[in-house]
Parts: structure tokens; C-alpha cells; sequence
């Protein structure tokens, strides 16, 4: 990576550093460690004109890690770890010369996405049943780019050429880099289980710097969805 990927290496690197000078003693580690499973709806917005087909809603599962640094009386803070899974379809427009959304019957390339997040989470609680949560850092969409599954024969050359332009276009230039931040409230149900909902948002901070004419919603994801909390 070059210089303008140096903050990338430095968030990265303070999340790590955070996490192996929590105590030791396995025990100790994993007994305060809360364990995070999710369910989103994503939404990928996109102002492609006839290029594309309309934009991407699709359901997502995940899960995650939350370790607490602070533990105040109202206010605390936590490092968390999560991924979510999406499965979409894409394209190749040679007139945007970029990917585009398809729909399963016009598909290329069948894309396997995981948004893979580090986050410094701030929480506020409410009273002694809700908590309210702010959380932000920096996220990685990790895509697989495969070609669709069942096409004719005779689509599967200009599938394969769609398929690998698609790949090279989303891990060239940065553009799995997307920073996550976002909102959320939980509810205790009991001394083991919390269940909340989130609002999300991904920056796709590739824009300052790949050099390229898009809309200006493009590249943005957004998401609500519901999340339980086992402690």
C-alpha cells in the first residue's frame, strides 16, 4: 500500500494493540467478552440510469465479538468485531466502465460479500433496560466475484469477461475500504440476552482518491436490521 493508505494500517493496528494487551488469562479474556448475532436489510443505492437494474435490497446475517473497555456507571465503551454476509448479482457496463446491479435474470457475475467491521462503540444506559449506542471504524467489504450459476452456453463467454472485469474493478484501488458508522438501542430481556435494532451507514472512501466521475450516491450502503447480544 502506498502513503494514502497509511490511516488504513494505523486503524488496524490500534485495534490489535487493544485487543492483545486486554488481560491474558483465557478466562479472564473470553468471561467478559459478549457474543453478537445479526440480521440486516442492506440497501446499495445506485443512480445508473438504463445501465443497471434497480437497486440492490438484500437480507444479510452476521455476528460479531464485543470486549468492554470501559465500564462506568452510565457510560461505557467496547471494542467490537463483526461481518456481515450479503449475496448479490452484478454486472459489467463498458459504457460506465464499472460494475453495475443486475437482476437474477440478466446476472454475469454472482458476487459472495462479507462487510467485515473493527468498531469503537459508545454506550449511554438509558435506565436499567435500555441502553443507547454510537459506534464507528474502519470496514472492509470483502468480495468474492464468481460467475453466475446456470447461464446458456452461449452467454458464458461474455459472463466470464463481465465476472472478471467486475473482481478486478472492487480490489483495485481501495475499494474494499469502507469505514462503518452507526447507531443502535438495546433492551434487556435478562441478565444473558439483550436485543436491539441498528442503523447503518458505510463510506466508500475510495472516491477521494480513485479519480472517477460517479454519482454522488454511489458507492454508499446503508442498513437497519436487529441484533442479539449474549453475554
Amino acid at each position: 500500500m502506498g502513503k494514502r493508505f497509511f490511516f488504513i494500517r494505523v486503524f488496524i493496528a490500534t485495534f490489535i494493540l487493544a485487543f492483545v494487551t486486554f488481560p491474558l488469562g483465557a478466562q479472564g479474556f473470553f468471561s467478559n467478552i459478549s457474543w453478537l448475532v445479526e440480521g440486516s436489510v442492506l440497501f446499495f443505492p445506485e443512480k445508473n440510469g438504463m445501465e443497471s437494474d434497480p437497486m440492490p435490497v438484500l437480507p444479510s446475517i452476521g455476528g460479531g465479538a464485543s470486549y468492554p473497555i470501559i465500564k462506568g456507571q452510565k457510560l461505557g465503551l467496547a471494542l467490537e468485531f463483526t461481518m456481515d454476509f450479503y449475496l448479490t448479482h452484478y454486472g459489467y457496463s463498458d459504457i460506465l466502465g464499472r460494475p453495475v446491479p443486475q437482476a437474477i435474470e440478466n446476472r454475469s457475475a454472482r458476487v459472495f460479500g462479507a462487510l467485515t467491521a473493527f468498531e469503537a462503540s459508545g454506550t449511554y444506559d438509558v435506565n436499567s433496560f435500555m441502553t443507547a449506542r454510537a459506534f464507528m471504524g474502519p470496514a472492509m467489504d470483502l468480495r468474492i466475484v464468481v460467475l453466475a450459476e446456470s447461464l446458456r452456453a452461449d452467454d458464458k463467454d461474455d459472463a466470464s469477461a463481465q465476472t472478471d472485469a467486475v473482481r478486478s474493478y472492487f480490489w483495485s484501488k481501495g475499494r474494499w475500504f469502507m469505514p462503518v458508522m452507526g447507531t443502535g438501542v438495546d433492551f434487556t430481556l435478562n441478565s444473558r440476552f439483550k436485543l436491539g435494532i441498528d442503523f447503518r451507514v458505510w463510506i466508500p472512501m475510495y472516491r477521494l482518491w480513485a479519480g472517477e466521475d460517479l454519482p454522488a450516491i454511489e458507492g454508499w450502503r446503508f442498513s437497519a436490521g436487529a441484533r442479539l447480544t449474549i453475554r
